[in-house]
């Protein structure tokens, strides 16, 4: 596919190369660590500092773990690690956005194309496509799609289970039972991971349900049947810990929840936003003990890079480390 140049932007667009998740094995990145530990700076002793706190978080038998990640994700190959850290068992609850959701639907139905930044998006637009920085998402891979497969499960939870007020993990546990193992609401639901969705509305699959309520009156999102779920999981927890990728809602919501039981006592966060505009995304994770939302003596690191580079290194030091 040629798209035509118009205002100095790239006019190649071959949509043939598939995006493909990662599919991580373990091999010897351990030792990579270990240098970047001894090396003195920069960006990379806060990596390998915040590598031996989630192996400590991972292997803290009283820890309730959470993970929370910002939707973009899912479009690129960092979907399988995702979905392997959550096959894995490696966190007990997820916190994500609407975004997630909808990426993860449309890849596991249909294709996502690795493109450029450059390219032009008025052409894009006249050929259909939508761009995701440098991810192409044909348009009959996502909002088409994920409104059929979103209906349908809405359907059988009104018809099948009865269901009038029901949550957000609810919601998403049933569209997971009916996806493939490439999947990583699957594995959540297979595993029994509740994920929640503090922004559900704000997506496909958030607008689905609300197309869905418009001829089913009594068809309701009941969110504070979330809080309570979070609550019952922060006040159970002896000790919690977070991997945070990405900010926003679903850093802040697991910030947010865990104030209510004294803060994370683990917590590290990647970030490529600055902390100089004020914003939570920018916040640094020390930032979150002057709220209670991490304990003063909590093990915690901020590593500022992106996300997308930083997680395939992070997991497969992971998975060495379980050896």
């Amino acid at each position: 596919m040629t798209i035509k140049h118009r205002k100095g932007k790239s006019d190649d667009c071959h949509v043939n190369n598939v995006v493909k998740d990662y599919s991580i094995k373990p091999d010897t990145i351990t030792s990579i660590f270990q240098n970047m530990a001894e090396s003195g700076g920069f960006e990379s002793r806060n990596l390998s500092i915040g590598l031996d706190i989630l192996q400590s978080m991972q292997t803290d038998g009283q820890c309730t773990k959470f993970l929370s990640f910002v939707g973009a994700l899912i479009s690129t190959g960092v979907r399988g690690i995702i979905r392997d850290m959550i096959k894995n068992k490696m966190f007990d609850c997820i916190i994500t956005t609407c975004g997630a959701l909808d990426h993860d639907i449309a890849r596991t139905y249909g294709n996502y194309y690795a493109g450029e930044f450059g390219l032009n998006d008025y052409s894009l637009f006249k050929k259909k496509i939508h761009r995701l920085g440098n991810v192409l998402i044909p348009i009959h891979n996502y909002g088409p799609l994920i409104e059929e497969k979103v209906q349908a499960c809405l359907k059988d939870l009104y018809y099948k289970e009865g269901k009038r007020g029901i949550s957000t993990y609810e919601i998403v546990d049933y569209i997971g039972s009916t996806l493939s193992q490439s999947s990583f609401l699957y594995w959540a639901h297979k595993n029994e991971i509740p994920i929640i969705v503090p922004g559900i509305v704000d997506g496909a699959v958030g607008s689905q349900i609300w197309f869905f309520s418009q001829q089913h009156k009594d068809f309701k999102i009941d969110i504070l049947m979330d809080e309570t779920k979070l609550s019952d999981i922060i006040y159970d927890s002896k000790k919690s810990g977070a991997f945070m990728v990405g900010g926003g809602i679903s850093k802040h919501h697991t910030l947010w929840w865990n104030q209510f039981r004294g803060g994370l006592d683990y917590a590290v966060y990647i970030t490529t936003a600055s902390e100089w505009d004020g914003s939570l995304s920018g916040a640094p994770v020390e930032e979150a003990i002057s709220w209670s939302k991490v304990t003063t003596k909590a093990r915690h690191a901020t590593i500022h890079g992106e996300a997308s580079t930083l997680l395939p290194f992070l997991y497969a030091a992971l998975l060495e480390g379980r050896g």
